[in-house]
């Protein structure tokens, strides 16, 4: 018995110390980037916003305007830091809520230590559907 034993730890000692090295599993591909789906029920308004000072604080509105421009309902909103550099963003809402035959627009405002300094013009939205906006130019606030 104690013959057998010894020659199965032998043999188990002996395929542990082959001198041919283990296969090499080829490296992990990169992780894809982590890309959010919109969900089903809800649109996407995308786009960069071009160039909000770092340590600013931007917040992009989706509200619906009376004739004297002034905002009635929120529909969407959205608060980012700028970084100094183009500023991408996405802003979703629920088209459910998206007002027929009112004036509806895309607002930014960029404040800094409490003061408005830049701002969107009005980007009008005319229909509920996701949409990319693209490049967007910040002005000086008056």
């Amino acid at each position: 018995m104690r013959r057998l034993l010894s020659l199965l730890l032998a043999t188990l000692l002996a395929g542990c110390a082959s001198d041919e090295p283990a296969p090499r599993q080829a490296p992990a591909a990169a992780p894809e980037p982590w890309i959010e789906a919109t969900p089903a029920h809800l649109r996407e308004l995308s786009g960069v916003l071009q160039v909000p000072p770092t340590g600013s604080d931007v917040e992009l509105a989706l509200l619906s305007v009376d004739t004297r421009d002034r905002p009635q309902r929120l529909l969407g909103s959205l608060t980012l830091n700028g970084n100094g550099g183009p500023l991408p963003f996405r802003l979703l809402f629920n088209p459910a809520y998206f007002p027929r035959g009112e004036r509806v627009e895309l607002r930014v405002r960029v404040s800094q230590s409490g003061r408005l300094i830049q701002r969107l013009p009005p980007v009008p939205i005319l229909q509920p559907d996701s949409r990319a906006l693209g490049p967007l130019q910040l002005v000086p606030a008056p």
